[in-house]
């Protein structure tokens, strides 16, 4: 019996609606914080620069038809603030502790992080 064939597709694109750029690396965990509610959330650091995103949900027809057709993802918007050394952990004054992944060895974390670092 033959099993399923496996097949690594990257995405070509990755259109960024909105994006925010934060002063420091303590603003953005503190934003992190708030935008869910208080609850812990990670944030992902590769290249320099600490970010988080939000996708657009793929049930969304035209997002759906995007990532299927043409291999291209959405992510409303994107915080971020640049963090040269990474850290497992970033804490606040206000004692906010916020975990950061670091996703260096992924190709398109390192490219959305260096189109990042190149916006004025």
């Amino acid at each position: 019996m033959e099993g399923p064939t496996i097949k690594g597709e990257p995405f070509k694109e990755i259109i960024i609606m909105e994006r925010t750029q934060f002063k420091t690396v303590d603003d953005l965990a503190r934003f992190a914080n708030i935008a869910v509610g208080g609850k812990t959330t990670g944030i992902y650091w590769a290249n320099g620069v600490v970010f988080i995103y939000y996708p657009l949900p793929t049930s969304t027809e035209i997002a759906a038809k995007a990532l299927i057709e043409e291999k291209k993802v959405y992510w409303a918007f994107v915080s971020y603030a640049l963090m040269p050394e990474y850290r497992l952990i970033i804490e606040t004054k206000e004692r906010i502790m916020v975990p950061v992944v670091d996703m260096s060895t992924s190709n398109l974390f390192r490219k959305v992080a260096q189109w990042l670092k190149e916006q004025p």
